[in-house]
């Protein structure tokens, strides 16, 4: 249901933005991801989880484009596809879900033992650490599989889920807490809405790239850069948030262990007050982690990219790859 919200959303823009075409939902498809829901998707291991199928499809020219919540695409596409254009963002922050038993609660006030559903360890690690008090279990489901599974049984405290998601469905009375940065930094890529097309395909490119949000694509090409220098996936806690103001880009990113003991957090800033070039020809379609953004000055989206890799490599510096490795090898263990 929300993949169907959001595509319509990408839809309905585009509509507005050219009334003399028509535009078909042609598809609406069941992905690994969706299929395999008695396993952590951490534990799975496939980067391309709720992609691969949709993009068999592109390929088959069966579709045009395809819309994804950019924090599932992985920071390497495969060949002959790009990101054509990053929808403006939606509230990237994590929030928090309350059993009606708990409503008017904060996690800090629930009982000790407190059971709180999430599937990602990102989100796990931090609360952890933070309400070492309550106890973290995995849940699994789309958003009203997880909302009735919440709900129906008492299993859980409450769970935790995107802002974003529970938004675009027209839930967002059931957010109980909002979870600050200083809370839980948010994953890369959350509450932004990517559009997938065939990176050959001039005239669809040339379409989408009017939806094309350009603090988010800033803003989403530091935290992938990031996260694509740091190797990590769903299978290891890797955080982020990013903040631009007065042409000033800052991101903030930080490694888990598992249990949240070990951690290192940085924020480092740049400027990408760049003036739009002229930029004709082959350079338009130069791809920044995946992305293509046409309308966006390609030195502000270059000074992005290295801003992600730069503060990656500082906090390996600091020695990141050893909690991402230990962090892997205990997820792989459970």
């Amino acid at each position: 249901q929300l993949a169907r919200i959001q595509t319509d959303s990408v839809v309905e823009m585009l509509r507005e933005l050219y009334p003399d075409l028509r535009f078909e939902i042609a598809v609406a498809m069941s992905t690994t991801g969706d299929k395999i829901l008695d396993t952590a998707l951490s534990k799975i291991g496939e980067k391309s989880l709720f992609t691969k199928e949709l993009e068999n499809a592109l390929e088959r020219n069966e579709v045009d484009l395809v819309v994804h919540s950019l924090k599932d695409l992985p920071t390497s596409l495969p060949p002959g596809f790009t990101i054509g254009a990053v929808c403006k963002r939606e509230n990237p922050l994590d929030a928090v879900v309350f059993h009606p038993r708990n409503c008017g609660k904060t996690l800090s006030l629930l009982p000790e033992k407190s059971v709180i559903g999430t599937s990602s360890l990102r989100r796990a690690a931090q609360l952890k650490k933070k309400f070492p008090q309550l106890e973290f279990r995995d849940i699994r489901g789309n958003l009203n599989t997880r909302l009735k599974k919440l709900d129906e049984k008492e299993d859980f405290s409450a769970i935790i889920l995107a802002a974003a998601g529970l938004k675009r469905m027209g839930w967002e009375n059931r957010i109980g807490q909002l979870l600050s940065p200083e809370d839980c930094l948010y994953a890369v890529g959350q509450g932004a809405l990517a559009v997938e097309v065939r990176a050959k395909d001039q005239e669809i490119l040339n379409m989408v790239s009017a939806l094309q949000d350009a603090d988010t694509v800033l803003c989403c090409i530091a935290e992938r850069a990031f996260m694509k220098r740091l190797e990590g996936g769903c299978s290891v806690p890797v955080a982020v948030n990013s903040m631009l103001k007065d042409g000033q880009l800052y991101l903030t990113g930080a490694v888990y262990s598992l249990d949240g003991s070990d951690s290192l957090r940085e924020t480092m800033q740049t400027s990408v007050n760049y003036p739009p070039q002229n930029e004709d020809g082959p350079n338009d379609d130069v791809q920044h982690v995946g992305i293509t953004a046409k309308n966006v000055p390609g030195q502000a989206q270059e000074a992005a990219e290295n801003l992600g890799v730069e503060l990656a490599s500082l906090l390996l510096s600091k020695g990141a790859k050893h909690i991402l490795s230990v962090a892997r090898q205990l997820n792989d263990a459970r």
